[in-house]
């Protein structure tokens, strides 16, 4: 009675391992999702290629055309930010979701949110598990109300 039940479950779970998804139906593989894109996607931006075209990042709002925001670029090091723009009014950092994904060893389980009174903030990678990796400008949302920081 027992090898019955046994191969009864076998039989159902083959089964049940072994129906089509929708995505696999057509033959198409479903899209694969870049480990480098970037981690604030708020709807409202548009997409666009850092300085060394490696990832894409995003720009959220309008950026004002003499703002200290219009003198930088997506995938610039915090240091070269700081040294055209001067260092932000305050700083935020906190782990990502990823921080939890095991063997995720990109640069962006944790990011750092730069705010600038007037202007907006800036979202950088924070680092991977080991501490690499940190520093790369990802987002830049112009907004200069404040609401963008969550201190």
């Amino acid at each position: 009675m027992r090898s019955i039940v046994v191969l009864a479950t076998a039989v159902l779970l083959t089964a049940c391992a072994s129906q089509p998804t929708p995505e696999t139906a057509s033959g198409e593989q479903p899209a694969a999702t870049p480990s480098a894109k970037a981690e604030p996607a708020r709807g409202n931006g548009r997409t666009v290629k850092s300085i060394d075209g490696s990832f894409e990042g995003e720009i959220i709002g309008t950026v004002r055309p003499n703002s200290r925001f219009s003198k930088i670029q997506i995938g610039m090091t915090m240091s070269q930010v700081n040294g055209l723009i001067k260092a932000p009014d305050d700083l935020n950092t906190h782990e990502t979701g990823k921080r939890w994904i095991p063997f995720y060893y990109g640069g962006d389980v944790r990011l750092t949110e730069a705010y600038y009174k007037g202007d907006g903030c800036l979202t950088y990678t924070g680092g991977n598990q080991f501490g690499g990796g940190a520093g790369t400008l990802i987002a830049i949302t112009a907004d200069p109300s404040g609401k963008c920081f969550n201190s």
